[in-house]
């Protein structure tokens, strides 16, 4: 399933703390907004797509404390997971348990995705990966 049709790159998730001053950074490289900034009470994150000459990428900081993205600031980690879309999202999430990777949050409905389901899994080579149900 994971390398077939109907399962694809979507975008890596990128930890900071201002979604501003982070986009004026990525500006410079060739950067722009894909969409409306969005918050996810749910996952208690502020976010913004961009797109430019490298991978869309989605700008994460913490809407309160708590938030998921805090770890990954302490500790200094700007990109901390990759994003895939699936045309079959449970079928996609039971393969990847089938590899070995758990989940870590999710499946919820997310405010990025217009109340698509996604769901945080992480492989056993320590890889954040986010699985994101197609439209």
């Amino acid at each position: 399933m994971l390398d077939k049709p109907g399962f694809a790159f979507h975008h890596l998730g990128v930890a900071c703390r201002d979604l501003a001053r982070e986009l004026e950074g990525w500006a410079r490289l060739g950067y722009r907004p894909e969409g409306e900034a969005f918050t996810d009470p749910g996952q208690r994150i502020h976010g913004r797509f961009i797109v430019g000459p490298g991978p869309r990428l989605e700008l994460l900081a913490p809407s309160e404390p708590g938030s998921p993205v805090e770890g990954y600031l302490q500790r200094g980690t700007k990109i901390y997971h990759q994003a895939f879309e699936a045309a079959d999202f449970d079928a996609a999430l039971a393969e990847m348990l089938a590899t070995g990777a758990r989940i870590t949050a999710g499946p919820v409905p997310a405010v990025a995705f217009g109340g698509r389901r996604i769901a945080f899994l992480m492989t056993p080579t320590l890889n954040l990966i986010e699985i994101i149900e197609a439209p």
